[in-house]
């Protein structure tokens, strides 16, 4: 094995381990490390349903990878360094690595029961999992950790919640990242608990220390910075993201931010950040259920305030008739859905894209409202704003789709600058309305009027009734029904004149076009630009707007002799994009659902296939 020091433009680490282990924590802080020193970053983190899976078993492995570098799209589809705390981490995790990936294992953890545990058949793991490419560092890291803490007076359970340290300083020193910034960060998360933080900035350095000992048995690696736009960086979780960006609206709008919602996984923390800005002014509720969470929003929004809530694909089914009266009522509303593996509880911890119908057409009634779809942890900022933007400008409930792997994701993000971002002006009620208002007068967008109640001379009723579309009284007359069904419909299709017009990517003369929409973007984007470098054509169509469509989708579709659409469930966009254009040719469709996102490697393939 030659040993070097290597030079990249990018590289793929993978942290692996118990539930317990801290893996996650030990991505995430590497992950902001390498953000902070001027790389990009993708991350996946990928992590069991069950609480508590049984200690050292194959179900029971948490993983987090992270992509750092330029040009960084995806957390990437093999590691090129694997930190495996345990044999059932470095089993589960072969497909995931190199042939000539960098492991590093804890020694201590690969004895005679770890290996039973995980279901090995012989004592040597590396022979058995044919790994002889990989450059291998076998670590005592328990029983170093015992030793770096034996004086500290803590016990030997305590003491080993801080190996992950120990992990994290080898991989700094791995990659060349100087460990004085780690512990700016471990001062953050710890401050508060000294004796932790001390203990674990010694595990830290000491892990670094013990890199730098066995310099010469490993190759190391230096990332080439990337050149970024000026300004304040960080990197961001699609959950923070979004609930950042209907901070911002609220802010622009003027108005009140309000969150009602029920926990439930991956889009609790979108509550929790919430929940935590009560220094800027936000009001949550966690709700008894998710009806009750949805039910508060819209009280909140009939009284004035930018309402939203939060939720997954079982919830949002639990809120359907509360949308509905939404729809009815024609209140601002923004509705949250962080999908995950369904249906029912299905998997909680793992991505899809199955609830688009639901989003769609999951209500009774002709029930029209606006559909997005985020399609990278920072751009959830951008639609959450965007959300709440057409939610208060059209007097509409507007759902925004992302997903497990956004939300619980990260990437670099540049802080925005609020003034380059579009006003937002709610068709409010003005003074010289009085006498001549009724509920449901409409601007020339279609949207009625917004009376906040208490604003004298606006009193006025609304429900989930059926209104008369001059006077808002009830009414059961069918001519009227007509008549406003069609107008909540226009309502939503106006709407398509004032989103942008869909872009393409890559070769735009090509026979093959691409089409993906939400947390797909990545995969797809670097699947098409890896296409077109090894001579082939292709383009990517990747759709933000789901309902109502670019008004230039048809157009732009009608260009190209052959399109695939490629999502995460089995043909939900597919189908609607037949439903809703004339197009010449066939729809092609490549589907997976299987809990995890799409490879790069896996759509070239695919995409060979068909030119």
């Amino acid at each position: 094995m030659i040993v070097t020091v290597k030079e990249l433009d990018r590289a793929v680490v993978r942290f692996s381990g118990d539930s317990g282990d801290g893996m996650q924590l030990t991505g995430t802080l590497f992950s902001t490390l390498s953000a902070i020193f001027g790389n990009e970053i993708s991350t996946f983190p990928d992590y069991p349903a069950e609480i508590r899976a049984p200690q050292g078993t194959l179900s029971g492995v948490s993983g987090f990878q992270v992509h750092i570098g330029n040009k960084v799209y995806t957390p990437g589809d093999k590691a090129d360094v694997l930190v495996a705390m345990n044999p059932a981490a470095l089993k589960v995790n072969v497909k995931n690595i190199k042939k000539d990936a960098v492991i590093l294992v804890d020694a201590d953890a690969f004895d005679e029961s770890g290996l039973k545990k995980a279901l090995y058949k012989t004592e040597d793991p590396i022979e058995e999992l044919k790994l002889g490419a990989a450059q291998l560092v076998a670590v005592p890291i328990s029983t170093l950790v015992k030793e770096s803490l034996a004086d500290t007076g803590m016990g030997n359970k305590e003491i080993l919640r801080s190996k992950n340290m120990f992990a994290l300083g080898l991989i700094c020193w791995l990659f060349n990242k100087p460990i004085e910034e780690a512990m700016r960060l471990l001062h953050r998360k710890f401050g508060k608990k000294p004796g932790v933080l001390q203990a674990n900035i010694k595990v830290l350095t000491d892990g670094f220390n013990y890199g730098h000992n066995i310099h010469a048995s490993v190759s190391t690696y230096n990332i080439r910075p990337t050149d970024m736009p000026k300004g304040i960086y960080t990197d961001v979780k699609g959950n923070e993201a979004t609930a950042w960006g209907l901070i911002a609206a609220a802010q622009q709008a003027g108005l009140q931010l309000f969150l009602g919602s029920y926990p439930i996984t991956p889009a609790s923390e979108i509550l929790q950040e919430l929940a935590a800005r009560k220094d800027l002014g936000v009001i949550t509720v966690q709700a008894e259920d998710e009806i009750a969470g949805i039910c508060t929003a819209i009280g909140a929004s009939f009284a004035g305030n930018l309402a939203a809530t939060s939720t997954s694909g079982p919830g949002l089914a639990l809120k359907s008739e509360g949308i509905n009266l939404a729809v009815m009522a024609e209140l601002p509303l923004v509705i949250i859905d962080v999908q995950r593996g369904g249906p029912s509880t299905g998997l909680p911890t793992k991505t899809e894209q199955s609830d688009l119908l639901q989003a769609l057409y999951g209500r009774n009634g002709e029930s029209p409202l606006v559909v997005l779809a985020a399609s990278t942890p920072s751009n959830c900022f951008d639609f959450a704003y965007m959300a709440s933007k057409l939610a208060l400008e059209h007097m509409t409930p507007v759902i925004l789709l992302t997903d497990g792997f956004l939300a619980n994701g990260s990437s670099a993000w540049r802080l925005p600058d609020l003034s380059q971002f579009p006003a937002i002006n709610p068709p409010f009620v003005h003074k010289e309305m009085q006498g001549k208002w009724a509920p449901y007068l409409r601007n020339e967008q279609g949207s009625r009027y917004w009376a906040i109640p208490g604003t004298e001379g606006f009193a006025h009723r609304i429900g989930g009734l059926e209104k008369d579309s001059r006077t808002g009284a009830i009414s059961t007359d069918p001519a009227n029904h007509q008549l406003m069904t069609d107008l909540r419909q226009q309502k939503i299709d106006n709407i398509a004149k004032v989103i942008p017009p869909l872009q393409l990517s890559g070769n735009s003369n090509a026979d093959l076009l691409v089409v993906g929409w939400g947390g797909t973007y990545g995969h797809l984007y670097s699947a098409v630009r890896q296409f077109n470098e090894q001579g082939r054509q292709a383009a990517l169509a990747h759709f933000n707007y789901i309902n109502p469509l670019p008004a230039n989708t048809e157009e732009v579709l009608n260009g190209f002799k052959k399109i695939v659409v490629c999502e995460l469930n089995s043909g939900q966009f597919a189908s609607h994009l037949r439903s809703k254009l004339k197009l010449k040719g066939e729809i092609l469709q490549y589907n997976k659902v299987q809990g995890q996102p799409f490879t790069v490697e896996e759509l070239l393939r695919h995409f060979s296939t068909i030119l």
